[in-house]
């Protein structure tokens, strides 16, 4: 009986260093390499964290995500009404950047479909047919999909109705925000850029000034982590209210900047609203607010010190480009 006891205890061993021995799966690996760091050192519980914070990207996202974690909200949205001219088309499409525009009738609100710069192109570009311009002749339809669904089953649809965008749509029938098929496929693979997205992406950058430039619309939470200025420490700022720079900047003045203001934050800096128009800010300067006496802008040690140019990156900014 003793014998059999050691022989199984034995084969037991065995078998569990052939298991050590066995090199991991490939599953194992990914994960097991997204939450251990490289060399293996260090707090474990830093690492986990450290791991969390960085953007996952992988198949997995295409049931995890729902559209609205990935749209661009409504008012990033370039469109254009049905009764634009063919010389005010062609220039949204050469200043926008965009090869898709929703095209609405009235307001964004009621859209009646897309116009596609290939088929404007091939219609009255290169010398054309000589036909008469007509937006609605050119116009493809939309997808029009709920917040909620799954960005897999969008994935799936955009597929099958071979359609690269789509409008989201709130529970009252209006647009709340668009999303293409490219933004659905970096949520699995990563960024994805070309040759015109040498200059996107930037949402700030440091002046040579000192000075910060950035997009109203930059998380507070990235631009803390990069710059280093702490924003929403002030017991007069709730940062469960605000998510964006100008989100802070619209708090502070309690009412929508125009261009030119200065808005003062309590920490002794100042947000200058460098563009805006009547509904919403566009960017913003952040720097100290008193200037040094022979009038250069010295840094305080609320701004740290310049990083090297194209150091700090900050999101998409061209989501939505069709």
């Amino acid at each position: 009986m003793g014998d059999n006891d050691d022989s199984s205890n034995a084969a037991q061993g065995a078998h569990e260093n052939e298991q050590m021995d066995r090199p991991p799966g490939f599953f194992k690996r990914i994960f097991s390499g997204r939450v251990s760091g490289s060399d293996g050192e260090g707090d474990p519980g830093q690492s986990l964290v450290a791991a969390y914070e960085r953007p996952v990207h992988g198949m997995m996202n295409l049931r995890r995500m729902r559209v609205e974690d990935v749209a661009i909200p409504k008012a990033e949205i370039v469109a254009v009404p049905d009764t634009l001219t063919m010389d005010e088309l062609v220039t949204v499409f050469r200043d926008s950047g965009m090869t898709r525009l929703p095209v609405y009738a009235g307001t964004l609100d009621t859209p009646v479909g897309m116009v596609h710069l290939k088929d404007f192109a091939l219609l009255h570009g290169f010398n054309g047919h000589g036909e008469e311009f007509d937006m609605k002749k050119m116009l493809r339809p939309l997808l029009f999909v709920p917040p909620s669904m799954p960005i897999g089953v969008l994935l799936t649809k955009m597929q099958t109705e071979r359609r690269h965008m789509a409008l989201v749509i709130d529970e009252y029938g209006g647009v709340d925000g668009l999303v293409t098929i490219e933004d659905l496929i970096e949520q699995v693979i990563g960024e994805i850029e070309d040759e015109h997205d040498t200059e996107e992406g930037r949402n700030f950058f440091r002046e040579k000034s000192g000075s910060w430039l950035a997009l109203a619309k930059t998380p507070l939470e990235e631009f803390e982590a990069a710059t280093g200025i702490a924003l929403t420490d002030p017991d007069e700022i709730d940062e469960e209210e605000i998510d964006t720079l100008g989100g802070l900047v619209f708090m502070l003045a309690g009412h929508v900047p125009a261009r030119g203001e200065v808005i003062p934050h309590p920490d002794g800096i100042d947000f200058e609203v460098v563009d805006a128009d009547p509904r919403r800010i566009k960017r913003l300067r952040v720097r100290p607010s008193t200037p040094a006496s022979d009038g250069t802008i010295t840094a305080p040690a609320l701004l740290p010190p310049v990083r090297p140019e194209g150091a700090v990156n900050g999101g998409d900014a061209g989501a939505g480009r069709g």
